[in-house]
């Protein structure tokens, strides 16, 4: 008896063990100000078995980092700071790789701004910044994906949502440049969206977006009650975009999203889905705890 009272009570051990103690996360940094607020593609390491991306942080204060590259292998990382060679933004929240232009990259701030880069071994340089179209009042910005599709540019990004009252906004439009370097944006698209999981007061409906090849829309939606948490989230299928050989842009979202994985005790706000593969790398920004990285194979056409 003695022995089968122990047996039970080592499982309910397990069974309510914080997903904190997951092997799969590999720690990319120890403070509030080294989570991983987003994620861009970079490319292969040499090897093969790897791969660079970009994070950004979302600090705040002159001087302090703001973004950082991660070398990516199942079972270890590395983190190299990066160098900002321009105007410091405030509060980055989300960066994408321009498709067709190597090297070349979209950051964009909570509060609407985006920054294109130039990023070159350990430096980054802004080559012109321009805010987004359409920002309704309230809206506070985590995510950020380009969509390319014959021959055309679209992006999407979404206002985060909080709890019951206030959804997602899901926003598209076309993307084109100016000669100069500027992000130029067309007819802008909203969708309302909510998550599925999790659910209650603290709920980000969206905190990141990524688009597979064939147009799927992969979103994290996150629940965050403080600095030191806790925190619970999840990846879902939200939907399809389609970019027409005239530009138009079009966006179905599921009248039920379908959760891919929920992820206890961790706030998911970089969703990036790596070419070439089904998975997803995801990035937490755990605040005090700091942020982590694993994969996912989240991304099947």
């Amino acid at each position: 008896m003695a022995w089968l009272t122990a047996a039970s009570a080592l499982l309910t051990t397990l069974a309510t063990a914080p997903a904190r103690a997951d092997s799969a996360w590999q720690k990319v940094g120890g403070d509030v100000r080294s989570g991983v607020s987003g994620l861009a593609y970079e490319g292969r390491t040499s090897s093969g078995s790897g791969v660079d991306v970009l994070a950004v942080h979302d600090n705040k204060g002159a001087g302090q980092k703001r973004l950082s590259r991660i070398t990516h292998w199942e079972g270890a990382d590395g983190i190299s700071p990066i160098t900002w060679d321009g105007p410091e933004p405030v509060d980055l929240e989300a960066i994408e790789a321009i498709p067709g232009m190597p090297g070349e990259y979209l950051a964009l701030t909570s509060r609407g701004i985006v920054h294109r880069l130039k990023v070159a071994g350990p430096k980054a340089t802004v080559v012109d910044y321009s805010p987004l179209p359409a920002i309704g009042e309230g809206d506070d910005f985590e995510s950020f994906a380009l969509v390319a599709q014959n021959g055309k540019l679209a992006v999407l990004w979404a206002d985060r949502g909080a709890g019951a009252d206030r959804p997602a906004t899901l926003y598209a439009a076309p993307l084109t440049f100016a000669p100069w370097g500027q992000p130029q944006f067309g007819t802008v698209t909203r969708r309302a969206y909510r998550a599925a999981y999790p659910a209650g007061d603290g709920t980000r409906h969206i905190s990141d977006i990524s688009v597979t090849d064939s147009g799927r829309i992969i979103v994290s939606s996150a629940s965050d009650a403080g600095d030191d948490g806790p925190f619970d989230s999840a990846v879902s299928d939200a939907g399809r975009v389609s970019v027409s050989a005239a530009g138009r842009v079009r966006v179905t979202l599921a009248a039920s999203p379908s959760v891919l994985g929920t992820f206890p005790e961790y706030k998911i706000k970089a969703v990036e889905c790596l070419p070439g593969s089904t998975d997803a790398l995801l990035g937490t920004d755990d605040e005090n705890l700091g942020g982590y990285v694993r994969t996912m194979p989240f991304c099947e056409a």
